[in-house]
């Protein structure tokens, strides 16, 4: 499976808030199963967005990189089969 260049996050620790570095991502909810339709978010003018699906509220953190996260681990990584 190809990689993907746009960052995607999940939320298994089920936090309010996650921290990110950029203002385009996509969610996954929580790690598969528990996933849910992987949506791409766009903060656009804002500086923070929430997911329509999970709730989880994203904010954009300047200090981070495209991956990372905060609280850390939230970065979603494709798992090879």
């Amino acid at each position: 499976m190809a990689g993907h260049n746009i960052p995607h996050f999940q939320n298994d620790g089920g936090h309010r808030v996650i921290e990110v570095g950029v203002k385009e991502f996509m969610c996954t909810g929580a790690s598969v199963p528990f996933d849910h339709p992987h949506i791409f978010i766009d903060m656009g003018d804002e500086n923070e967005k929430v997911c329509s699906y999970c709730s989880t509220l994203y904010r954009l953190n300047g200090a981070l990189k495209a991956n990372q996260t905060n609280p850390a681990g939230c970065v979603f990584h494709v798992k090879a089969a």
